[in-house]
């Protein structure tokens, strides 16, 4: 019996090594995001939700990541959207909004309040975030390229979370990796996007797991 009882225990204590096992549902991520995560004119399966997704579960997460990126999405618009999303009780919310403002040439002050109340609102209902980060197009001048680019690393020092300062890395204007347009990834361009986002996802799991707050600090992804 106490043989018995030795296995059951020493079982217990390799499950909680296994990424995933510790929770008893699928955890839940959401994409507050625009057209770069939406997975616009990409096939079925292609976009960033499911390749992130099937990325996490291949390294053995338990979880699900929600289709909730909206083309178009500015970073009002997403905020409007905020509680909208949140009736869903995501575990974790990736914050991948502004290159719609940026495109509009909406001031930057505007972007950097938006972000800021999303990422306020999930910090005051203990949601932890993971926030990518966009670059300006130099066309826009050096005094926009300046406040632009340098809301994100402000907000992720501000508020303590993941950070990811180019959503884009690797994938920008390379036409192997992006549509016609140019702007948009193809299914390619999206799974180096995941591979660059994969790793503070999954830390942010992990801390989920273990019962931790899930967040990696501001240094994460620089």
């Amino acid at each position: 019996m106490r043989f018995a009882v030795l296995i059951i225990w020493l079982l217990s204590l390799g499950l909680a090594l296994v990424p995933g096992a510790a929770q008893a549902r699928p955890l839940k991520v959401a994409v507050l995001g625009d057209s770069l995560s939406a997975g616009y004119n990409l096939p079925p399966g292609q976009g960033l939700t499911r390749q992130l997704e099937a990325a996490l579960r291949r390294d053995g997460f338990d979880v699900t990541v929600g289709d909730t990126a909206v083309s178009g999405q500015t970073s009002a618009g997403g905020l409007a959207g905020l509680d909208w999303m949140l009736g869903d009780k995501p575990d974790l919310v990736i914050v991948e909004l502004g290159a719609n403002d940026m495109l509009r040439g909406i001031d930057p002050k505007s972007t950097r309040a938006n972000l800021d109340k999303i990422l306020s609102t999930l910090k005051d209902r203990h949601i932890p975030a993971v926030l990518a980060g966009m670059k300006a197009q130099p066309n826009l001048g050096a005094d926009y390229v300046a406040a632009f680019d340098g809301l994100y690393p402000d907000l992720a020092q501000r508020y303590a979370v993941p950070f990811y300062p180019f959503i884009l890395q690797g994938v920008a204007l390379d036409p192997k990796l992006t549509i016609a347009d140019r702007m948009h990834p193809n299914g390619d361009g999206v799974a180096i996007m995941v591979q660059g986002l994969k790793p503070l996802v999954a830390k942010a799991l992990t801390a989920l797991n273990a019962g931790g707050p899930g967040t990696g600090g501001a240094a994460a992804g620089k």
